[in-house]
């Protein structure tokens, strides 16, 4: 299972990684994993502010929907619209090319509240 060390983690299994002032976000392949075969993608419109902790859009699998969380609050700058039509993307691709948003943190401080990829491999490693 892969656990990219440049990554931080949510204990809702979104990772993020810091690009400058924005940070990209997507889900961990353990989740992809969980949920089996991905179908289809809802995220949020460019310019929406998501709130820490709270939903801001859903991937539907085969088995059953499961809603994203949002690992930190901002603005979305960018959405992967390609995930539109190519769903399958978040099992083929899920730290590459079905990143989901790109958001502008409206406080970095909530970055500290993640975990580090050692942190997020040893709570999967209990599940």
């Amino acid at each position: 299972m892969s656990v990219p060390k440049d990554l931080r983690y949510s204990e809702e299994h979104e990772w993020v990684k810091e690009e400058g002032e924005n940070v990209r976000i997507g889900i961990t392949e353990f989740a992809q994993s969980e949920l089996g075969d991905i179908v289809f993608v809802e995220l949020p419109e460019v310019g929406e502010e998501l709130k820490s902790d709270e939903p801001f859009g859903s991937v539907e699998s085969v088995k059953t929907v499961s809603e994203l969380y949002a690992p930190v609050s901002g603005k979305v700058v960018e959405v992967n619209e390609e995930l539109e039509d190519s769903p399958e993307f978040v099992n083929e691709s899920p730290y590459e090319k079905a990143w989901m948003v790109v958001v502008e943190p409206s406080d970095s401080s909530q970055l500290d509240n993640l975990m580090s990829a050692d942190q997020y491999k040893e709570m999967i490693d209990e599940d």
